[in-house]
């Protein structure tokens, strides 16, 4: 689901708890919540899931490159102490 799909949802969730003489402004308070709700995600910094998976896939081939130096560094090292 898209996150502007999840915040809309999210937002006329919470003004449906709102009481129904006070529903006349419902629109204005869904309005209002979500701005608030935009603002403070924000605020956290996150990131989308694909920022997320795009880093994780960088990170897992670093790993690998790692890895493949770690190796050759220690058979170098065994060829030097023969």
């Amino acid at each position: 689901m898209d996150p502007i799909d999840q915040l809309d949802s999210l937002a006329k969730r919470i003004s449906s708890l709102i009481p129904e003489p006070i529903h006349a402004t419902q629109k204005d308070i869904e309005s209002n919540l979500r701005s608030g709700l935009e603002t403070g995600l924000r605020k956290m910094n996150l990131v989308t899931r694909e920022e997320f998976d795009v880093q994780t896939a960088v990170l897992q081939r670093t790993r690998e490159k790692l890895e493949q130096l770690e190796k050759r560094v220690a058979a170098l090292e065994n060829n030097d102490s023969e």
